[in-house]
């Protein structure tokens, strides 16, 4: 059954904030395209001994993932599966080559302005989607996943290798991340909130690329079709101040908790100017 589109119970009075700028590291058009669309691309943003310095930083982490996952029943986690995608998050906890690339500063600068003068790394996580995936990642937001205030916090999805749509590439429903987070639904691989095939827009992207969008845009990404695993390495970042809740046992609102831990929710801008 579809997922209705309705608002998240805990988005009360959302209102979307255009970024009119001035701006360091984006043009007027990508921001147009941003406040628009909830999305737009930096192609070949990172050459080949970057993402070949990446791969290797991640993958004792993605090691472990598929290790815990293999002593699992079916091998699943969620969205997560031997068979469907790893998933290794906090890996800049072990890795300075990732610590350092989360800085990175055109990351930064793409940050400061979509965020603002003060910033933190919110979330990262490895996403290698397997050859002949079982499963897709269904229709998303990434503030449904867990509910942050602000609601618009800023995901860069890097693209380790080509991201096609035989693999899996980025799908997104333009537009829709202006009335803040919809309702999700739980499922057995992962939440699940309303979103149109008929209208959507793929975005392959080449290795090296960024999908830039806002945490609010509902996307998805199909199952990998091909002989090759397709790599992503996603980067979140929110502003300083920003808190999660989280549900309690009998649904309620859960007390606020600060996404301040400077382990892996460090400052990548700071008065404006990136760290």
């Amino acid at each position: 059954m579809a997922v209705e589109r309705v608002p998240h119970p805990w988005n009360d009075g959302f209102a979307w904030p255009d970024h009119t700028g001035p701006f360091t590291s984006i043009t007027k058009t990508q921001a147009k395209q941003f406040n628009e669309d909830g999305f737009f691309v930096v192609e070949d943003a990172f050459d080949a001994a970057i993402l070949a310095a990446l791969d290797d930083a991640i993958a004792p982490g993605e090691e472990r993932v598929r290790a815990f996952l293999s002593e699992l029943p079916d091998g699943r986690f969620g969205v997560a599966g031997t068979d469907t995608q790893t998933v290794a998050p906090h890996l800049v906890v072990r890795s300075q080559v990732l610590r350092d690339f989360c800085a990175h500063p055109l990351l930064a600068g793409l940050a400061r302005d979509l965020i603002g003068p003060d910033v933190r790394l919110y979330w990262e996580q490895a996403v290698y989607k397997q050859p002949q995936s079982a499963e897709p990642v269904l229709w998303h937001q990434d503030n449904g996943y867990t509910f942050v205030e602000p609601q618009a916090y800023l995901t860069c999805w890097v693209a380790l290798t080509d991201a096609t749509p035989e693999n899996g590439c980025v799908a997104v429903m333009p537009g829709v991340h202006r009335h803040g987070t919809l309702r999700h639904v739980h499922t057995d691989i992962g939440e699940e909130c309303w979103g149109d095939h008929d209208t959507a827009v793929l975005v392959p992207v080449t290795a090296g690329s960024i999908v830039v969008f806002t945490s609010l845009t509902p996307h998805c990404t199909a199952r990998n079709l091909t002989d090759d695993v397709r790599k992503a390495y996603i980067v979140q970042y929110a502003p300083d101040g920003a808190v999660a809740y989280r549900p309690t046992r009998d649904g309620g609102r859960g007390p606020a908790e600060s996404q301040d831990d400077d382990r892996r929710q460090f400052f990548v801008v700071r008065d404006g100017a990136p760290i």
